[in-house]
């Protein structure tokens, strides 16, 4: 019966701990893919945004539906091999890469691109998450 296996390496010092320059993945696996995860009001109109102006309260909540969009799929922030963050100011960085620590905890670091963009899907978005994860799948 083929394996499922993840991988993360680090061939930099620096990224230990901060991400994984090189995420393999080998046998076979079901993908999740999350799209532009933020502080999109769930029960609210398109463009509702929760947390208008606050970068932390955003990003946290961004992370906790990341991590409820992953569970309702069989997976968890252990199984992240790839983010990429947007956000409107670089100099959030500190705040959102502190909540990025909160959310992976003890997790392997996935990679992981972090952009400044000008504007994202809906205005008073702060910050914006893309998603890659990787389960095992039971062979039918």
């Amino acid at each position: 019966m083929p394996t499922f296996e993840k991988k993360n390496f680090n061939y930099s010092e620096w990224t230990r701990g901060r991400f994984s320059e090189v995420v393999t993945v080998s046998g076979p696996g079901r993908m999740i893919f999350l799209a532009g995860v933020g502080a999109e009001n769930e029960n609210g109109a398109v463009g509702d945004i929760l947390y208008p102006g606050d970068v932390l309260g955003q990003a946290r909540y961004a992370f906790d539906k990341i991590g409820r969009l992953l569970a309702r799929h069989g997976a968890t922030f252990s199984d992240v091999v790839k983010m990429v963050a947007y956000v409107t100011d670089i100099r959030s960085s500190g705040i959102y890469f502190k909540c990025l620590a909160e959310a992976l905890g003890d997790a392997p670091r996935p990679a992981h691109t972090f952009l400044n963009i000008n504007q994202l899907a809906h205005p008073g978005m702060l910050v914006e998450i893309d998603v890659t994860a990787i389960v095992s799948r039971e062979l039918d």
